[in-house]
């Protein structure tokens, strides 16, 4: 079945970079395409007997208006998977995106609301916004990008959505023999740049002399790294503070990300003086800090991380707000392990892209806020648990979402959940 070729009207976007369409009857999820419009597909994924296949629109008979030239010359059928919607203008994107949050939350939660997906400043083109990118390499030792849903590594000479600091860098100009990837970070608001090498079991990374300073690093295959020159972290500036990130540690990807989430997030919940606010899955303490500012010296923060290396970050960043306690724990554990009757006004929970899952929503729930604000980085998790929330009484009474990422399928949402009136 692979390989064949037939045409296709496109019908609606799905969750996940694709169209749905139909062809004898069966699902067809069509990259490359735009809803409306009239293709030629090749199947790329699927067998005779499957209940769907999988395909890219490789013809375009009849074009949507919202089709544009893909701005990078590695984006297409059969080439690097990193980009979604490079085919769509910015603003169709953004539709896109809305339709499938939309989508989730009517299909999974059972809401109607409509949604529409805010730009971000910086990148009104799309284009230069990435500030952190994990490269591959191939057997030459050769920088690219992986197709979609393969190893197969594409080189690249540039990536188009990359930050020009992290161009600035130059590593797809050079081999990297015996190395399985390796990330380029480029702080927002500091001149920190980092490079951590991942080599293949058995080789050694020498030492690189690049162009601008930058800390290498090596992985040791146990999950961590060794260092091999440089300082071990990077500064990002956001909210007002800057920030100690470790190695590749999380931190949001767009440069304006963190300031537009952070003042979201506040505007959700609106902390008051003296009360006690939970950070939950709190990263290096970005939320935290400003939980800690609002509700004062009378008030406290608990902010729980599983993530040892993130929470001596947030240790370092947060030094100073003593009405911080920071917890060092999986967040279901740390709920279930509270004391009998723990109650915090505010809860902001920012968890992994799976979602936080029904026994966390309940133990949230119990703790009673009088506001929940949900930063979400996959839709149809974050749909399913204001499902969850439902069942405890809590309602979704505001949503906003973000283009933290064009080009691409992903976005994040921050939702207000309350609860229910009466």
């Amino acid at each position: 079945m692979a390989g064949e070729r037939f045409e296709v009207n496109v019908g609606a976007v799905a969750h996940g970079g694709f169209c749905v369409a139909r062809h004898d009857g069966r699902a067809i999820f069509v990259r490359h395409a735009l809803p409306g419009e009239r293709v030629m597909v090749e199947v790329t994924e699927g067998a005779e007997n499957d209940r769907f296949l999988r395909a890219d629109a490789v013809e375009i008979m009849d074009a949507s208006p919202d089709r544009v030239k893909a701005p990078c010359p590695f984006s297409g059928p059969g080439r690097c998977g990193g980009c979604d919607w490079q085919h769509a203008a910015p603003e169709a994107q953004r539709q896109l995106k809305a339709a499938v949050i939309t989508e989730q939350l009517s299909r999974l939660a059972k809401i109607d609301r409509k949604v529409v997906v805010e730009e971000l400043p910086g990148a009104p083109d799309g284009l230069g916004w990435r500030t952190r990118v994990q490269f591959a390499v191939d057997g030459e030792g050769r920088v690219g990008l992986r197709k979609h849903r393969s190893h197969e590594v594409v080189p690249v000479d540039h990536c188009a959505i990359a930050a020009p600091e992290v161009e600035e860098l130059g590593v797809e100009a050079r081999r990297w023999p015996g190395m399985a990837g390796l990330e380029v970070i480029a702080a927002a608001g500091s001149s920190d740049r980092m490079v951590i090498v991942t080599p293949h079991a058995g080789q050694r990374v020498p030492f690189v002399d690049v162009d601008v300073p930058v800390s290498v690093l090596r992985g040791d295959g146990k999950g961590g790294t060794q260092r091999i020159h440089g300082r071990g972290h990077v500064r990002e500036v956001a909210a007002g503070r800057t920030w100690k990130v470790s190695d590749s540690g999380f931190w949001q990807v767009h440069p304006a990300a963190a300031d537009v989430l952070t003042a979201a997030v506040m505007e959700a919940v609106k902390p008051q003086r003296g009360e006690t606010a939970m950070d939950l899955y709190c990263g290096v303490g970005l939320f935290a800090a400003g939980l800690a500012e609002a509700v004062g010296e009378d008030g406290e923060v608990v902010a729980v991380e599983s993530e040892a290396a993130a929470l001596a970050d947030a240790a370092a960043n947060l030094a100073g707000l003593d009405q911080v306690v920071l917890v060092e724990d999986r967040v279901d554990r740390a709920l279930a392990q509270a004391p009998e009757g723990f109650e915090a006004e505010v809860i902001v929970l920012d968890p992994p892209r799976s979602g936080a899952g029904r026994a966390v929503v309940g133990r949230i729930a119990a703790a009673r806020p009088r506001a929940i604000a949900y930063v979400a980085c996959d839709p149809a998790a974050l749909a399913r648990d204001v499902a969850y929330f439902a069942e405890h009484g809590y309602v979704l009474a505001g949503l906003r979402a973000f283009d933290l990422f064009p080009m691409t399928h992903h976005v994040e949402c921050v939702a207000t959940i309350v609860p229910a009136a009466g």
